[in-house]
């Protein structure tokens, strides 16, 4: 068979190919709960095309996951999203989002390995999807963020009264945004990046 006019990719493409002046990468995880935001942030902010593990929900997960307030969604992530930021010409963001539903947090472990931190992203109209995530970044001992997710027609409210509602330490970070536009995502990485180089331990 001839291949030579063939169409098949044979390596990445050339956009996805790390730049020559990268010299560190870390690992963030964008986490939350179900329908809140992670794999629209990932796709909004990647440089690279994202790889996404979106699958079509179907009658299986009726009874089984919680999508009230998020009744039109139709697909959601089974395994993880992943993609790449570069923070300056040196320093490389990797990118993991993790899937939401309850069922799917075995998969947390193998994300959280290596992770230098996490951005939870919340949505003000389903505060409660995201108790158990916190809780879960606080028993790991993780560092993260809030970012919250500006939707149509959600509720506005107070800092200090999100803070408490989320029981919320006042070091970490919080912050608006909008998970689809890659400023915006930009910004809430950056934020992360600063929020962990302030708690970091000097050496010596």
């Amino acid at each position: 068979m001839d291949f030579r006019n063939s169409d098949t990719i044979t390596g990445p493409r050339s956009e996805d190919v790390l730049p020559t002046t990268a010299t560190a990468a870390v690992k963030v995880v964008i986490v939350g709960g179900f329908g809140v935001g992670k794999t629209t942030m990932v796709g909004s902010v990647s440089e690279i095309r994202p790889l996404t593990t979106e699958e079509t929900m179907t009658q299986a997960g009726v009874g089984v996951d919680d999508n009230s307030g998020v009744e039109s969604k139709t697909a959601t992530t089974v395994a993880m999203d992943f993609g790449r930021i570069s923070i300056s010409e040196e320093l490389i963001l990797y990118l993991f989002g993790t899937p939401g539903q309850e069922r799917f947090w075995f998969l947390w472990n193998g994300l959280f390995e290596g992770a230098l931190g996490a951005v939870v992203l919340i949505d003000t109209r389903r505060l409660e999807v995201s108790f158990d995530v916190i809780g879960r970044l606080e028993e790991r001992g993780v560092p993260f963020v809030v970012a919250v997710n500006t939707f149509p027609g959600a509720p506005k409210h107070p800092v200090e009264a999100l803070r408490s509602a989320l029981d919320l330490p006042d070091e970490v970070p919080m912050v608006d945004c909008d998970a689809r536009l890659r400023a915006s995502s930009r910004d809430v990485l950056l934020t992360l990046m600063r929020y962990l180089h302030s708690t970091a331990v000097p050496l010596g």
